[in-house]
């Protein structure tokens, strides 16, 4: 690929931006649903994930692509994987916000761009200058700080990070487009969702019954997940996985000042330095980003 076909290609930066904001606030609209329990949660927001991704999809006519994934077997085994380990994140992620966690569900998010960084330089041959480097060592730092206090949760946080860091990478290397991939594993998804609703229906009653007001609410978190999964997909296909990592650290950061305003939590001295450090790395590798992205490119092949 010369230059000139590399500079025209688009950017993933304002869907990855705009994937991160949603997720960074997505606490607050848990607050709205807090009276389901976690895993019926997910299986209704899996139930109205997948409707919303096919009448995009009807818009975007993108129906010849969803069924040539769908053909291909070898797409769907690794989309089933990519699936389960969505699924893992939403359930954990939303329990550890109903249990009050929201510094640990925060922290795997932090930890998650050091994955991405690992994954990306050991498994996708990516790499990383100097700079880059000194950042993912004030993060490195930061999480140390952090770990040696967090010990009785840190299974949430790894869980977190591990599962969407590989989710991430899956993603990437299938050849196939956000939407439609995404309209696949919402599908994979749908029998065992349906038997989870059905069981808590039988056992506990239907939450989805108990108000206008909670269906509605509900119904939101389909598209609530559809959207930033969306974007967050089509950035993967559009960036280098480690610059897109750092770039996460945008919506843990707005769910630590949610956990010290909404929640009210407090923030141990120890805390403090962790998330000190992590936003120094931050703003380091968002320098070194925009350094790069004003000086003079080399004139390639023609």
């Amino acid at each position: 690929m010369n230059q000139t076909e590399s500079d025209s290609r688009p950017s993933g930066l304002p869907a990855a931006i705009g994937a991160y904001v949603i997720w960074g606030f997505l606490p607050l609209y848990l607050l709205l649903v807090r009276a389901v329990p976690s895993a019926e949660f997910v299986a209704w927001r899996i139930v109205w994930t997948l409707p919303i991704c096919l009448l995009i999809v009807w818009v975007r006519r993108q129906g010849p692509q969803l069924r040539a994934a769908i053909a291909d077997l070898k797409s769907l085994r690794w989309l089933l994987l990519s699936a389960t380990l969505i699924a893992v994140n939403w359930f954990v992620y939303v329990w550890a916000i109903q249990e009050g966690q929201v510094y640990a569900a925060s922290l795997g998010y932090y930890i998650n761009p050091l994955i991405n960084v690992l994954l990306g330089t050991l498994l996708l041959g990516e790499t990383l200058n100097r700079t880059q480097w000194v950042a993912v060592g004030l993060a490195a730092l930061g999480v140390a700080l952090l770990l040696d206090g967090a010990l009785t949760t840190l299974w949430i946080s790894l869980t977190l990070a591990f599962s969407f860091g590989i989710y991430g990478m899956v993603r990437k290397q299938v050849p196939v487009g956000a939407l439609p991939g995404l309209t696949i594993e919402s599908g994979l998804l749908l029998l065992p969702s349906i038997g989870i609703a059905a069981w808590y229906a039988m056992e506990q009653g239907s939450s989805f019954a108990v108000s206008p007001q909670l269906s509605g609410a509900i119904v939101l978190g389909g598209v609530l997940t559809a959207i930033p999964l969306l974007m967050f997909a089509i950035a993967a296909k559009r960036m280098p996985y480690s610059t897109l990592g750092f770039i996460q650290f945008l919506a843990p950061s707005i769910v630590f000042v949610l956990g010290l305003t909404v929640f009210d939590l407090p923030l141990l001295p120890a805390q403090a330095a962790c998330f000190g450090f992590i936003w120094a790395a931050a703003a380091l590798f968002g320098w070194d980003l925009w350094r790069r992205s004003r000086a003079p490119k080399p004139i390639g092949p023609v």
